[in-house]
């Protein structure tokens, strides 16, 4: 071979070696950016659970269920939300924030505790978790969950971060907090329009069994919305529960995300 063309061939072969080594390392990056978190459907989790659901509660197992949430709150608009779930013989899933909320209003806190709807933890200010260092993400989640059980005697095991934005350091702090965090398949972006008729068709576009509906009680247009969705979901088949209703049999696992 000439003495040209093996100084040519060895040049091909160092860069075909450079572009094989480039791709592998993008796809370890991708491999590592996208599985930063373990992470479960409700579904999936009841199917690996052993044992059975409390006698009387409902069994998703069986049941066409959703979780219905509601985030950022409490709230003004929040009682009377409370008042068509009772009337509706309902229960919601609440991921509390407490910087402007929690504090303000501990008396609707007390009542959706002892209403039976369950009580989450969604962050003091309401901070991107995977945008702060470690201390400050657990100080947004310790200082919330604090705040929680003074007012209701119990400590959170639910918290959904804001924007849905985690990875394996929030899961960590969250394994060691015991809280389990908590991701939604339908959200109707109640926060930027107060158009009650396009936040109800939005949430019925998207709801599908052992889905998790993700609604913002302080934003003028969902709690008129939420009538109307309950009844067509209702008409529609599906049993309205709680996150760790829909979870049943198996129990919130700490650090684990759940997201349908």
């Amino acid at each position: 071979m000439p003495f040209y063309a093996r100084i040519r061939r060895s040049r091909l072969l160092i860069a075909l070696g450079a572009t094989v080594t480039t791709a592998l390392a993008v796809t370890v990056t991708l491999a590592l950016t996208v599985t930063t978190y373990d992470h479960t459907s409700p579904r999936a989790a009841r199917n690996k659970a052993s044992g059975s659901v409390a006698a009387g509660a409902v069994d998703c197992r069986k049941a066409k269920c959703v979780a219905l949430t509601f985030d950022g709150g409490p709230s003004p608009t929040t009682p009377r939300l409370l008042d068509i779930l009772k009337r509706d013989h309902l229960h919601a899933t609440f991921f509390l924030q407490g910087k402007g909320h929690i504090a303000k209003y501990p008396e609707i806190i007390r009542r959706i505790a002892d209403e039976g709807h369950e009580i989450g933890n969604h962050t003091w200010n309401h901070e991107v978790l995977t945008r702060i260092n470690a201390a400050d993400a657990r100080r947004e989640l310790t200082r919330t969950q604090d705040a929680i059980e003074r007012i209701t005697g119990t400590k959170p095991v639910l918290m959904r971060p804001p924007q849905g934005r985690t990875n394996r350091q929030v899961a960590k702090i969250c394994r060691e907090l015991g809280l389990a965090q908590v991701l939604w398949s339908v959200t109707a972006k109640d926060y930027e329009t107060t158009d009650s008729t396009l936040i109800t068709q939005r949430v019925l576009d998207q709801t599908h069994r052992d889905g998790i509906i993700l609604l913002h009680d302080l934003h003028k247009g969902t709690v008129p919305a939420v009538p109307g969705i309950i009844k067509a979901l209702e008409e529609r088949g599906y049993t309205i529960v709680t996150v760790s209703q829909l979870l049943a049999p198996a129990e919130p696992r700490p650090g684990m995300v759940y997201r349908p």
